[in-house]
């Protein structure tokens, strides 16, 4: 016999063997007695996966069922306060309308920048553009919605699928068509885009961050390629023969950086799933048991003519706007960062490795 071994765990032993001299029964009778010796559940390092691999699968079937529970929940259930659905929903609008500024001046915004703008003042005057339109948007249909609450206006069905949403402390659908594709929760979404508001107005008002939060950016691809953009224009390379690379620094924090790089830029607000970033050693190691996102230092992107890209032990690694990668329409990837590893890539293919601009 010879024995092809792939896999062994306390107890259990995942080989396969064969029969060189025999009958066919014989290699039958071998293969049926070790399958039915073999667990019936076996764990993720039998397929070459991070244990944490089985959490992440239990916690995402369990978040599926516990929002498919939310939302069969009765309309009529009294809250603890004593407040019915009506009540409770008018609270939540008036709560979130209180947090809403007024909508950015976008004329003189663009006249205090001038006639001649660079690509990235470009991508401020379209990101608050879009911005303005999903801040109008919630204010227009949450007020609609308090009168309707009231009796002021007949409640339509888009109003009433907006009560639910809010009523579950959900995302509701119309604004999500008008945000950047996003996972999370509606109390977690309203911090995020005040946190998207904030770094706007600094942005309009003391000019491009040191280390730009690319998940409060609607197109964050569009920045990128404005700073590629700026580059081809300064060392006169052709725009269709140019592209980025990425560097990881020891930065941890946007404060720690000291100047601003000539070409290119820092960004941070990236997660990495399926492994982990060694600062000190500047590569790929295992995650640590039950650390399922690690937060990146500020990562830096280089501009650079395309045909001096070295990839010699790096990992390309798909950078997604949300954990959910990409959505059914295959709509969610930004860019491809390089990291470093000391493996194969094939080894943190396997694992599932990618970054991702915002956590659920």
């Amino acid at each position: 016999f010879f024995f092809f071994f792939f896999f062994f765990k306390q107890k259990t032993a995942y080989e396969i063997s064969a029969c060189l001299v025999g009958s066919e029964m014989c290699i039958r009778d071998r293969y049926c007695k070790f399958l039915e010796q073999l667990p019936q559940d076996s764990t993720p390092e039998v397929f070459g996966l991070h244990t944490n691999a089985q959490i992440i699968s239990n916690t995402s079937k369990a978040k599926e069922l516990w929002v498919d529970v939310v939302k069969m929940q009765s309309s009529s259930i009294v809250e603890v306060k004593g407040m019915n659905k009506d009540e409770k929903v008018e609270q939540v609008a008036k709560d979130i309308l209180s947090k809403l500024k007024p909508l950015f001046e976008i004329e003189k915004i663009r006249d205090k920048l001038g006639v001649v703008i660079s690509p990235t003042q470009a991508v401020l005057m379209q990101e608050l553009e879009r911005f303005n339109i999903l801040t109008e948007h919630i204010k227009l249909s949450l007020s609609d919605l308090i009168k309707a609450l009231k009796g002021d206006i007949a409640m339509s069905s888009d109003l009433d699928e907006l009560s639910a949403f809010l009523y579950n402390g959900f995302l509701p659908r119309l604004w999500r068509e008008l945000c950047p594709q996003t996972e999370k929760s509606l109390a977690r979404w309203i911090q995020h885009y005040t946190m998207r508001e904030d770094q706007y107005a600094g942005w309009a008002e003391k000019g491009e961050p040191a280390a730009m939060w690319l998940s409060g950016l609607h197109v964050p691809e569009s920045f990128l390629s404005a700073h590629v953009q700026i580059a081809c224009r300064s060392k006169g390379w052709a725009l269709d023969k140019s592209t980025k690379i990425t560097e990881i620094t020891q930065l941890v924090k946007p404060s720690d950086v000291s100047e601003m790089p000539d070409t290119g830029c820092y960004i941070t607000g990236l997660y990495m799933e399926g492994a982990k970033w060694d600062i000190n050693q500047q590569c790929l190691v295992l995650q640590d048991p039950k650390e399922l996102l690690f937060e990146m230092p500020l990562i830096k992107v280089i501009p650079i003519e395309a045909n001096k890209v070295k990839l010699r032990n790096k990992l390309v690694t798909p950078v997604y706007v949300t954990q959910g990668r990409r959505n059914p329409r295959g709509d969610g990837l930004v860019f491809e960062s390089q990291l470093t590893t000391r493996e194969h890539p094939s080894h943190w293919i396997l694992q599932g490795v990618c970054l991702v601009l915002n956590i659920d």
